[in-house]
């Protein structure tokens, strides 16, 4: 249970800063960077003396695509629409850096899209990249919400939903507990989405998002904690042009 605790608390809240970026040409093509690091501050604040004490290294790049292939024996064994899941994933890319001496610990995940629709839920790639390795069943992950983006004409939509409410109650009611536990520490644990389109701004659903004096780009930050505790509430309705 410890080590349980501390996974979930130095990794995906207390020192945790993360950066959704997209780009959206013309036609809908486009990019999507879903980059979280280490705020170093903030681990050692929680770390102690034990920060000092790291000697962990690993520098590795790999495309959701190698998995499917080099484990392809495990992904035939998933149902079709598992299998789907996966292939949406295949051209997804994946850069970890864990250096202990430069004090660098992030993950880069990239993926081209052709359209919108196209874009992958890129907080799940470690994920599903594990279950093809050791063949787990996709029915043990605890993911309790999905993301995905549309673009219909002019209305873009970032769209996050609840799918599994049991977990999800279950979640809300660890993250009131961590955060009294982590209340007496300074942390930073941002997550900020950068999105930037080909045309103009009109409006956006969110009035705490900010839009670049061209209007072409908005940024809009929300802490980790609260996305966990309300993913509903990071939904985006932007009007363009």
């Amino acid at each position: 249970m410890k080590h349980a605790f501390l996974l979930l608390l130095l990794i995906l809240l207390t020192s945790c800063e993360v950066t959704e970026t997209l780009h959206i040409n013309p036609d809908n093509s486009g990019t999507i960077e879903f980059d979280s690091h280490r705020n170093e501050s903030s681990y050692m604040q929680i770390a102690g003396e034990e920060y000092s004490k790291e000697t962990v290294f690993k520098d590795t790049t790999y495309v959701f695509q190698e998995y499917i292939d080099n484990y392809n024996a495990n992904f035939i064994r998933y149902t079709s629409t598992e299998q789907a899941l996966f292939n949406s994933f295949k051209n997804v890319k994946v850069h970890i850096k864990k250096s202990a001496f430069d004090k660098e610990f992030r993950t880069t995940i990239t993926q081209a899209f052709k359209k919108v629709e196209d874009i992958a839920d890129l907080s799940k790639t470690e994920n599903y990249a594990d279950d093809i390795k050791h063949n787990y069943a996709l029915t043990a992950e605890e993911h309790y919400y999905n993301i995905r983006y549309t673009l219909n004409g002019n209305h873009f939509n970032r769209i996050v939903t609840i799918t599994d409410e049991n977990i999800f109650q279950k979640e809300k009611d660890k993250m009131e507990e961590y955060k009294k536990r982590l209340a007496s520490f300074k942390l930073v644990q941002t997550y900020t989405l950068n999105y930037h389109f080909s045309y103009k701004i009109k409006s956006v659903s969110n009035s705490n998002a900010v839009i670049s004096p061209d209007k072409k780009s908005l940024e809009l930050q929300f802490l980790v904690f609260d996305f966990l505790q309300n993913p509903e509430s990071t939904n985006l309705d932007v009007i363009l042009e």
